[in-house]
């Protein structure tokens, strides 16, 4: 789960790691009055979306009066904003965060995530911060240090210590430790996946200041983090995936034109990568996980078909806890049930695969059976391309 740039400031301001001041608002009116409550010559307006790259799209914009302040906020709120994260459809904007403009001495770059390799939370840190980290790692590799967290043993001062002299800040290594500390607790305390600081900055005043962030958070653990929920922004998130999260089913939507409904991470990314590898391209990602009731693949032939991409869906089960004759009398009854105007192709495999094959046969609907997954890819991409089987 993402949250918005004010709402992960105001955790970090929560682990005492100071931030700019500003208030979020959703007009121009109140942007010009924060602007003038905060005090100052300039202020910044910046877009909230769940999206980076926004300072290069016109998100991220500077006046030097309340009136100025008005004017960029009422051109930026109901826009839609197109970044390198967003997909060429891009984002609307509907909130804006007015911030009075930090005097900034040096930026840098910082963050936490977790490595699944290495089963570790690491630290990555540079000296240049503000710009994308991606193209500084790619031309030069040494300049972003790494310092991985034994997790028996947490974040210790020697490591803050290394990180501090690596970025330059060899100078300020105690006030560096304790807001680094500071956000290895939050990281820990509110099951992150990823906490990102860019830029993070030195001010004239020599203070330590977060200018931005970025958060995401553990979905597997938003059980034990009601106040993080609560912060869950619906707007910014595709309502099919939304809906699908409230059916138990892990969807993502993409831009292909092959509709997926599949059993299992693991498998439901082959399945995809077999169709990519016949010439198509997968509409979604679909895992109607471990226990797929015949009521999940209803719900699953709904959602997929509310894309108007789809021109065939591919229903693709290996049965271990699951049963095929299970799956099998879903997908019929999902078939009959709704308008489905596409063709659907069965690829069945595991528990009872036999009695659910014969279900499909004796049910007297056009569905195409499919022997294997790279039988079942090659017919569903020349479905699609409506070429008859």
């Amino acid at each position: 789960m993402n949250i918005h740039e004010y709402q992960a400031k105001s955790l970090l301001r929560q682990y005492r790691v100071t931030t700019p001041r500003g208030e979020v608002v959703y007009t121009s009116k109140a942007a010009a009055r924060v602007a003038e409550e905060l005090g100052g010559q300039r202020w910044v307006v910046k877009a909230q979306i769940h999206a980076g790259g926004r300072g290069k799209a016109g998100g991220v914009k500077i006046g030097n009066s309340p009136a100025k302040i008005a004017e960029i906020t009422d051109q930026m709120l109901g826009s839609t904003l197109v970044t390198a994260q967003t997909g060429p459809d891009g984002q609307r904007v509907s909130r804006v965060l007015v911030e009075r403009a930090s005097r900034i001495e040096r930026e840098f770059y910082l963050s936490m995530v977790v490595d699944r390799d290495a089963q570790r939370i690491v630290v990555m840190a540079s000296a240049q911060g503000g710009v994308d980290i991606e193209e500084v790692a790619t031309a030069d590799p040494d300049a972003i240090h790494t310092e991985y967290i034994d997790p028996g043993v947490g974040l210790v001062d020697f490591q803050c210590r290394k990180v501090a002299t690596a970025i330059g800040l060899g100078k300020k290594t105690t006030s560096f430790t304790r807001l680094l500390k500071r956000m290895y607790r939050l990281f820990r305390d509110l099951d992150c996946l990823m906490l990102e600081v860019n830029p993070f900055i030195e001010t004239e005043d020599g203070e330590l200041v977060a200018l931005d962030a970025k958060m995401s958070f553990d979905d597997n653990a938003l059980f034990r983090q009601g106040d993080v929920v609560e912060l869950r922004d619906f707007d910014e998130e595709d309502p099919k995936e939304v809906e699908a999260s409230g059916h138990g089913l892990n969807y993502i939507a993409l831009d292909g034109s092959v509709g997926c409904i599949v059993n299992g991470a693991g498998l439901a990314m082959g399945t995809m990568d077999a169709i990519v590898h016949h010439g198509g391209r997968p509409a979604n990602f679909l895992d109607v996980g471990g226990g797929a009731s015949a009521e999940k693949i209803a719900n699953a032939f709904r959602i997929v078909l509310q894309d108007p991409n789809v021109r065939a869906i591919l229903v693709n089960i290996f049965a271990g806890i699951n049963r095929c004759d299970w799956i099998a009398t879903g997908v019929v009854q999902a078939t009959r049930d709704q308008e489905i105007g596409v063709p659907v192709i069965v690829r069945l495999a595991g528990t009872n695969v036999e009695e659910g094959r014969r279900i499909l046969d004796e049910s007297g609907l056009e569905l195409i059976q499919a022997v294997d997954l790279d039988d079942a890819a090659s017919k569903a991409v020349l479905a699609a391309e409506g070429v008859p089987a």
